[in-house]
């Protein structure tokens, strides 16, 4: 199916985060990479996911989402930073899934359910962006979710430990490796509404999904 006959569809338009692993995709110890993404638009037989990497269409998944456990599919359309994710599950799998989608929707549009803490990491309503590497490289990358003194993002690289970039306008250093990307702490803090336009900053040079890629077969 395309994603323009998925959008005539009756859906649901729900945030969720998860994870997932693309074939041929392989981390330096040879086990396959995962990846973080995000539902943006979903019904019981498909969804619409953003993501770093993209991978082609026929491209079978593995994937885990929080709120609704491990799936599995294939890739039967894509766009720029995100793709069409066909859903192979049994109908009381997808009765199952149904009944969660409408208790999530709920869930999300309660105001009451925010996060206590100094720095409280939110989700980007934008969440591509442009990492610049020391070597002066740019890759595209995912983002997790962004506090005012760091990020977490997911990428097709995974830089070493101490690895200084930047993220958007946002200069900071890798600190720790993450089950499906890293983090990092910005050399700066922001405001808030500097730190949504600076990290969202994006060069004319690369777009999210389309960097010049390595695979390790």
């Amino acid at each position: 199916m395309s994603v323009e006959r998925f959008l005539k569809q009756r859906a649901v338009k729900v945030t969720v985060d998860g994870s997932y692993t693309l074939p041929n995709w392989y981390d330096p110890e040879g086990r396959l990479r995962t990846f973080a993404c995000r539902t943006t638009r979903v019904s019981p037989f498909r969804m619409i996911v953003d993501v770093p990497v993209v991978g082609k269409i026929g491209d079978r998944l593995t994937s885990y989402f929080e709120e609704f456990g491990k799936f599995e599919g294939c890739i039967t359309d894509t766009m720029n930073g995100s793709f069409l994710y066909e859903l192979e599950m049994t109908r009381a799998m997808r009765e199952k899934l149904a009944d969660k989608l409408t208790w999530i929707e709920k869930k999300q549009k309660d105001p009451s359910l925010l996060e206590a803490r100094d720095n409280p990491r939110f989700v980007p309503s934008a969440p591509h962006a442009v990492l610049t590497l020391a070597d002066g490289s740019l890759r595209g990358c995912f983002i997790i979710d962004v506090s005012l003194s760091g990020a977490a993002v997911s990428s097709e690289v995974q830089p070493p430990i101490g690895t200084p970039l930047a993220i958007g306008a946002c200069v900071g250093r890798v600190i720790r490796h993450l089950p499906n990307g890293f983090a990092i702490r910005f050399v700066d803090s922001y405001r808030q509404s500097d730190l949504l336009r600076l990290i969202s900053r994006k060069s004319r040079e690369l777009q999210p999904g389309s960097a010049d890629t390595e695979t390790a077969a």
